[in-house]
């Protein structure tokens, strides 16, 4: 029993690097995943999580880019562009969390979410509803930053075995709002 003390005692800083060592780790792995300036989940995991729960059920996607936003990342900065992309970002997030999706950013001013919607619900009115949050304007250091938005959606219901990719694809829009 004596000497199961200074063992123990030996053990505990090795333990304790190892217990800080996974927790970096683990905080490494969690920002690897999700977009650091919105908090969105990123691209791959997007496509994975996505990708099961559209095999699951049907649902629509959504891919939205913004309009101006290169204007205003060139006229006001960096600082002002990332403001932007964080409003859109909760905008979105908020938009799909609604409807029982979720939402990610693709990269740049890209970003995609999937929706849920009961056959109840008024999908070109929640479609546009986001398109008109997504084009409000953004306070940043008291100047108003004013952005649009394009808005693609694809319904998967009458295609429900049709992968993410050939969605997202399907869901571009060449206009400046939502299309179906």
């Amino acid at each position: 029993m004596d000497t199961l003390v200074p063992v123990s005692a030996a053990a505990a800083p090795l333990l304790a690097g190892w217990s800080l060592h996974t927790a970096v780790l683990r905080r490494m792995l969690r920002q690897a995943r999700q977009d650091p300036l919105t908090g969105l989940p990123g691209r791959k995991t997007f496509m994975a999580s996505a990708g099961r729960d559209l095999r699951r059920r049907s649902g629509v996607v959504v891919l939205m880019d913004l309009d101006g936003f290169k204007a205003v990342n060139d006229t006001h900065g960096h600082a002002a562009g990332d403001t932007v992309l964080a409003a859109a970002g909760r905008c979105l997030a908020a938009w799909a969390e609604s409807l029982g999706g979720t939402a990610a950013r693709l990269g740049g001013d890209e970003f995609v979410a999937t929706a849920f919607p009961a056959p109840t619900d008024d999908l070109p009115g929640r479609l546009r509803d986001l398109h008109f949050a997504l084009s409000e304007p953004v306070w940043f250091r008291e100047t108003e930053l004013a952005v649009g938005a394009s808005v693609g959606a694809f319904e998967t219901t009458k295609f429900p075995s049709l992968a993410l990719g050939r969605a997202l694809r399907r869901a571009v829009s060449t206009d400046s709002g939502p299309s179906g």
